[in-house]
């Protein structure tokens, strides 16, 4: 901005412009001040826009009238005005960050400018011209305040495609809870019991037997079923991840925290929460769990701000939970407040029966999957699934099928691939089945004879173990060729 250069009149000196009826015809107010700082020109805009009439701020020091606070009512000192510190230096400024008051008490946001005013190079004063922005401040805070819901959602979009996209990833089937076994049944009753109550449900089992299924099914059937179901395996993080991973952190909270990013505690915000192998939490991480279960908030990793979610909490474990407690492992006051409503999965030994309901249901889940037309598994092959202890249980089963499914080209599974990794129990019968009757005989007298320090004869000897006299035994030794190790 430059100086401008008035013309003086006789009665305010330099003052009031040849042509004011351009001034009084102009919407911006306008005020003259002299190097007194007092009020020699006041337009009629300027009047409308604070209420106060120019013959009552003529000749008065403007800022006690309406320049006198800041927004916050706090004093705003004269020497601090820069329509005044233009008096001292001659330097033009431009304002867009206060407010006048007007006459009424009310205040509004002003744009302004002071710019001095000289004559024959001399500064005789200072005009100010202003307008109300309030309009424009209006609309600014509107778009700042859509384009933090924009923000906010688009956060929450992002925030759930990556959840989404990490269930597709880690999600391997659905098996079903199929079976029509005492134990199965015993399972669903349970099911829908406690589905349908804000309860918490501690799912226990071996691996594989399809607690994440029990918990999906406890979702499905609840009030909460229209909301997610968010689900996190806490094996699958460390210590120093999982705690951001299940409450958010804040940008720059750790080093590679590039951006804001919500927990599953706020996905999972009105809907339930899925902690799978629950027992994999750190002692910290299980005392803010305690504080998420009694309080329903938390706070977000390098945040101080409360944070207040609704959610059901369903945790599962294939440990044994109060075990880990008495080895101090566990918080005990947590295991109490998990262990509400417990729910055994049984392994899949112990109900074989339910193989050829869960074989029929598998192979439909993969014919959609592979593109495949199966319909059924061999009698013969059947038998064989009858037949395995299953140590890897529902997944270890789904597997075999997946994997003979893939490999066949008949509308028949044969089941020709090894089973997986056998039991004990299956080796040794395997491993005796194999061996002739002469070589078993060998091996268990020379491991009765090791029992008993080769003593033969006598009523702690190996003779009476093994019912024969001495002299039998001695010669099935011979026979054998079974010799005292020297």
């Amino acid at each position: 901005m430059t100086a401008i250069n008035l013309h003086p009149s006789s009665d305010h000196e330099g003052f009031l412009p040849e042509n004011q009826l351009i001034l009084n015809a102009v919407s911006e107010g306008i005020y003259g001040f002299n190097l007194d700082g007092n009020a020699v020109f006041i337009n009629p805009a300027a009047e409308r826009m604070t209420g106060w009439k120019s013959a009552e701020l003529l000749g008065r020091n403007i800022h006690d009238c309406h320049h006198h606070s800041h927004l916050d009512g706090s004093h705003y000192p004269k020497e601090e005005c820069p329509i005044y510190n233009t008096l001292k230096d001659g330097i033009a400024r431009e304002i867009s960050h206060e407010v006048f008051w007007r006459k009424d008490g009310s205040s509004f946001p002003v744009h302004y400018t002071s710019t001095p005013v000289y004559k024959e190079g001399r500064l005789i004063g200072v005009v100010a011209i202003f307008r109300d922005i309030s309009i424009q401040k209006q609309t600014e805070q509107s778009l700042r305040q859509a384009l933090q819901q924009v923000q906010a959602l688009s956060e929450k979009l992002s925030s759930e495609n990556q959840y989404l996209q990490l269930e597709l990833a880690d999600k391997t089937g659905d098996v079903g809870i199929s079976g029509t076994s005492s134990q199965i049944k015993q399972l669903i009753g349970q099911i829908k019991l406690v589905a349908n109550t804000e309860s918490t449900v501690l799912i226990s089992g071996e691996n594989g037997t399809g607690k994440e299924l029990v918990a999906r099914n406890l979702h499905k059937l609840s009030n909460r079923a229209d909301k997610p179901l968010v689900c996190v395996n806490c094996a699958a993080f460390s210590s120093s991840l999982l705690e951001s991973e299940l409450f958010g952190h804040e940008k720059g909270a750790y080093t590679g925290a590039t951006s804001r990013r919500k927990g599953r505690f706020e996905l999972a915000n009105g809907g339930t929460l899925f902690l799978d192998e629950v027992a994999e939490l750190s002692l910290e991480a299980q005392s803010k769990l305690l504080r998420v279960i009694q309080e329903q908030e938390f706070e977000r990793v390098g945040s101080s701000d409360t944070i207040k979610v609704d959610i059901r909490l369903i945790t599962a474990t294939h440990h044994d939970l109060l075990k880990r407690v008495e080895q101090g492992l566990f918080r005990m006051d947590l295991y109490y407040r998990l262990n509400v409503f417990p729910i055994f999965v049984p392994p899949l030994r112990e109900r074989l029966d339910d193989i050829p309901e869960l074989v029929s249901h598998i192979i439909q889940e993969l014919n959609r999957k592979l593109g495949k037309k199966i319909t059924r598994v061999s009698q013969k092959g059947l038998q064989r699934l009858m037949q395995h202890s299953w140590p890897g249980n529902v997944r270890e089963l789904q597997n075999v099928i997946e994997r003979e499914s893939i490999l066949s080209q008949s509308q028949v599974l044969k089941l020709s691939q090894q089973l997986g990794p056998q039991s004990d129990q299956e080796r040794t019968v395997k491993k005796s089945a194999d061996q002739t009757l002469e070589t078993m005989e060998k091996h268990h007298i020379s491991q009765v004879l090791q029992e008993t320090h080769w003593r033969i004869s006598g009523p702690t000897g190996a003779a009476a173990r093994l019912g024969l006299p001495p002299s039998t035994l001695r010669s099935r030794m011979k026979k054998l060729d079974i010799n005292r190790p020297v």
